[in-house]
This record gives C-alpha cells, sequence and structure tokens, in this order.
C-alpha cells in the first residue's frame, strides 16, 4: 500500500512539473505572488533579486525598495539570525518551516511576517545546499499582533481591576475586624450568619465556628419576632427603624440593618448597640423610596439629588465610583465634590436641566475620595412634577472601555463630538486655534479630492497661491520629502500616491 501511495504522489508531482514548466514567466509570477502575501526572490549572497506583493498596502509602505538589498538589512536585529537560519538550511533548528520576522519600515514602525524558505538547486542537483536561489513567502502577521496586543491590554485592565478589589477587601477586613461594635452579616435569615468581627463574638460569648452561630439561640423570642419584622421590612420597602431586643442573658441592644447584595444573594448587615451608645440612623426623606430594585443594582453609577444638586439617594454603583464608605456619606452633599473636571460641569448641567428638562451623553470626569478619577458619561433627567421634586443623574464609567484608535495628546479631533471633549482639558484660544487648523487641512484635503490632487487647481479652488498652498501641505505633512523638493526647486510637484 506504502508503494502505491509513493507511486501515486511521482505520478502527480511529474504532472505539476510538466504544467508549471509550460506556464509563461508573467503567468508563474501572479501564481507566486497569489501564494502569499509576500514573496522574495533571495540569490545565494543574500540580496533580493525580485519580491512581489499580494496587494498595493505593503507598496505603499515602500517595501518595494527592499529590491537590490539583502534580505538581512531589510530586518531588524534580532531577526537577523532567523534570516540567516532560512539561507542556509544545514545550520536551521528544529522550530519549524516558519519563522517570524521583522521587518523595519521606512516610517519606523515594524512589520510583523511568517517566512518559509524554498530552496532552488540547479538543474540536475539534487542538494539544497548548491542552491543559487531561494523563494521566500511570508503571511502578514498584523492582524494577529493587533489582537495579541488587545489580548494584552484586556489581561493588564482586568489585572488592575483584581488588584484594586482586593486592596478593598483588604481595606474592609481591617475595618471589619477592629470595630468596637458588634458587627454581624447575614444571609438572608437570622440563623444563616456568614460573617462576625470579634466584638459580636464577645457579645454573644460565641468562639466557636461562625456556621455553627444562630441569632435564634441567643435572642428571647420576642426580641426575635421584632428583629424579624424588621428585617422583613428592610427587605420590601428598603427601611426600617432600629428595633430593641434583649439577650437570653438580660443585656439590651439597639439593632440596626442595611442590606445589600452580593453575588445575587441579599445580604443583611446588622450592627448592635447600648442604648447608652445609640445614635439613630440618619435616613433621608425619600430614602430608596425613590430608587427601583433594577436601579440600585445598575452597573452604571446612579444618583438622585434635590433641585439645588445636593445628594438625597445614591446606589452601589455610585458608592463604589466615589470610593466611599456606604451611601450615607454622600446624603446632603452637593454632587459637584466628586463630579467635574473645572467645578462649572454641575452647573451646567442643573442650567440644562431646567431649561430643557433632560441632559444626554455629557461628557465629564469622576472624582473618588482616594484620589482616583475615571471618564464619564452623564445622562439626567428632572422630575418637578408632584411633590417629590428631584434630579435623577445617571453616570457611566467609560475608562474601561478598549478603543482601538487611541490618540495622541495634541492630535486634532476629528469629530464635533471629539472636540468638545476638549472643554475643560484646554484653553479655549487652544481649542480655537487646533479647530481652525482641522478647518482648514479637511478643507486642503477635500479640495485635493476634487481635483485629483492637482495642486494648481486646487489652490485656485481654495483661493490661495501655489506657495501657500505648499506651505500648508507640508505643514499638515500631506506631502513627502520629493514633493518637498520639487516645491522647493519651482517645478511642479508630482501628485500623491
Amino acid at each position: 500500500m506504502a508503494t502505491e501511495q509513493n507511486l501515486l504522489t511521482d505520478r502527480y508531482l511529474d504532472k505539476a512539473v510538466e504544467v508549471l514548466s509550460g506556464m509563461e514567466p508573467e503567468a508563474l509570477a501572479q501564481l507566486l505572488s497569489a501564494s502569499a502575501d509576500v514573496v522574495l526572490l533571495v540569490d545565494a549572497k543574500g540580496v533580493i533579486v525580485d519580491l512581489a506583493f499580494s496587494g498595493d498596502e505593503l507598496i505603499a509602505q515602500g517595501c518595494q525598495n527592499w529590491r537590490g538589498k539583502t534580505w538581512s538589512e531589510t530586518v531588524t536585529v534580532e531577526s537577523q539570525p532567523k534570516v540567516e537560519a532560512l539561507l542556509n538550511p544545514g545550520k536551521a533548528d528544529p522550530a519549524g518551516p516558519w519563522r517570524h520576522i521583522n521587518h523595519t519600515l521606512p516610517d519606523g514602525n515594524d512589520l510583523p511576517l511568517a517566512y518559509s524558505v524554498v530552496q532552488i538547486a540547479p538543474s540536475g542537483t539534487a542538494k539544497a545546499r548548491t542552491a543559487r536561489y531561494s523563494i521566500a513567502f511570508a503571511r502578514d502577521l498584523r492582524p494577529q499582533v493587533m489582537l495579541q496586543q488587545r489580548l494584552v491590554t484586556a489581561q493588564l485592565s482586568m489585572e488592575r481591576d483584581y488588584w484594586r478589589l482586593r486592596q478593598a477587601e483588604t481595606r474592609y477586613r481591617l475595618l471589619f475586624q477592629l470595630a468596637s461594635e458588634p458587627v454581624l452579616i447575614l444571609d438572608g435569615a437570622l440563623d444563616k450568619i456568614t460573617e462576625i468581627n470579634p466584638a459580636a463574638q464577645n457579645l454573644l460569648g460565641e468562639k466557636s465556628n461562625v456556621a455553627t452561630l444562630s441569632l435564634s439561640d441567643k435572642l428571647e423570642p420576642a426580641s426575635l419576632r421584632a428583629l424579624r419584622d424588621m428585617l422583613e421590612r428592610l427587605r420590601s420597602t428598603g427601611r426600617a427603624e432600629p428595633v430593641l431586643v434583649r439577650l437570653k442573658n438580660a443585656q439590651e441592644f439597639l439593632a440596626s440593618a442595611s442590606q445589600f447584595r452580593e453575588d445575587q444573594t441579599l445580604q443583611f448587615l446588622l450592627r448592635l448597640c447600648t442604648q447608652a451608645g445609640a445614635a439613630p440612623v440618619p435616613l433621608a426623606p425619600t430614602g430608596h423610596q425613590l430608587l427601583a430594585n433594577v436601579m440600585e443594582q445598575a452597573p452604571d453609577a446612579m444618583a438622585v439629588t434635590d433641585l439645588d444638586g445636593r445628594v438625597l439617594t445614591v446606589n452601589r454603583a455610585f458608592v463604589d465610583l466615589a470610593e466611599l464608605g456606604n451611601a450615607d456619606l454622600a446624603r446632603g452633599v452637593l454632587l459637584d465634590a466628586w463630579l467635574g473636571r473645572s467645578g462649572v460641569d454641575l452647573r451646567v448641567l442643573l442650567t440644562n436641566l431646567r431649561q430643557h428638562g433632560t441632559v444626554r451623553l455629557y461628557a465629564t470626569q469622576m472624582r473618588g475620595e482616594l484620589g482616583s478619577t475615571a471618564e464619564v458619561e452623564i445622562s439626567a433627567v428632572a422630575i418637578t412634577n408632584g411633590p417629590d421634586k428631584c434630579l435623577g443623574f445617571t453616570i457611566r464609567d467609560m475608562g474601561r472601555r478598549l478603543s482601538p484608535d487611541v490618540r495622541a495628546p495634541r492630535e486634532l479631533p476629528r469629530s464635533a463630538s471629539q472636540m468638545t471633549e476638549l472643554v475643560g482639558r484646554m484653553p479655549l484660544k487652544d481649542i480655537v486655534r487646533e479647530t481652525t487648523d482641522l478647518i482648514e487641512q479637511l478643507c486642503i484635503e477635500a479640495a485635493l479630492q476634487l481635483t485629483g490632487d492637482n495642486r494648481a487647481s486646487a489652490a485656485e479652488m481654495l483661493g490661495l497661491s501655489r506657495q501657500s498652498l505648499y506651505i500648508k501641505l507640508r505643514r499638515f505633512d500631506l506631502v513627502d520629502g520629493s514633493i518637498d523638493a520639487a516645491a522647493d526647486s519651482g517645478n511642479t510637484p508630482p501628485r500623491l500616491s
């Protein structure tokens, strides 16, 4: 069977040799260029004799200038040993037939290509070491490189978020353990205690495992019913007044609770304090009644303020974005304490809400209590009907978005929406100057496109002299060195490619 397969392979190989040997040179060149993104014909000295590309993109980047140069001269320093190994099969390592090689482009960037080399021996010679020429086939690796870069960027972002959460958890653990007030965390019921701090353990006289601890065994029946009723009111309405509870050892405490969600599970944070040290729990007049359950669990930060911008209530995402300990710390504080780049953003938002009733996608910054900042978009609405007049704000964190097109700090904006992002970051005169430059550049590009890159006609269309047009072309980097030389010599410059 193996012998029969070898005969079939030889028969097809002879047929392929017969077909290829009868092809015209142009057809053979087209076949080679279609077989890979880049094809190089390299002689025995490593000089690129000829080359072909599957598209015009690499030609526009100056890759056709490789002809006449040694292959090693066109690649980066770390890729030169790989080129040497490909041209000398006897020295090649067992890394495989394809090697990743980076070329140096005229603009200073690298062009990643994966090469495989075929040695061409003279007629009648069987050994590849006597080859006069080598054909190098290459695949363009830029899409894979861009995907890898985006993957690395996403991984770094996830690692930063992970360490931020670890630090926040460490602070929480430290405060929870050192708090002098007894604190318990309940998993939706009094008999499911998930965490307890040392002060609560001392109060309840329980040193054993948390899993075996239950408040039902420590409270008197009447206090147990009162505490259950308080938690049920808190679960249904979002607020509940503190209640007086009595332990079986006759100790009395004032119990107050707040609720939160962890992994889509409702949790209660229960605080126990003596009546002498108890203080009324501050509750805003509106409380959580202004927030639906969906808004409370939303990933975007939300805040409800009065008509002057003072916070009435916020959701959990706002507490995290503002780096607050709890929502109570935000109540009664102007939203401007965390919002805005220049101190005027809140006034702009309030003015627009009074005039129009809504604001959409207002770009600004959010400042955290611990010093962090985040780029955000704000949408807001004014509720002026009914007895409870208020303003609602939705704040979306834009910093986590991975944009493939990241502009340089001084790069001109390409649209009006990007231009408005500069407000608050740059002085007005700088924005006007850059806007003027943008308009001039766009008009020159449009004129060149309409005239088919005829600069004399474009200058006449724009009402400029030819020399002024050349100066602006150089200013906006719309010309190459050959055009500059032609303009300086007084000759008509060539058309842009």
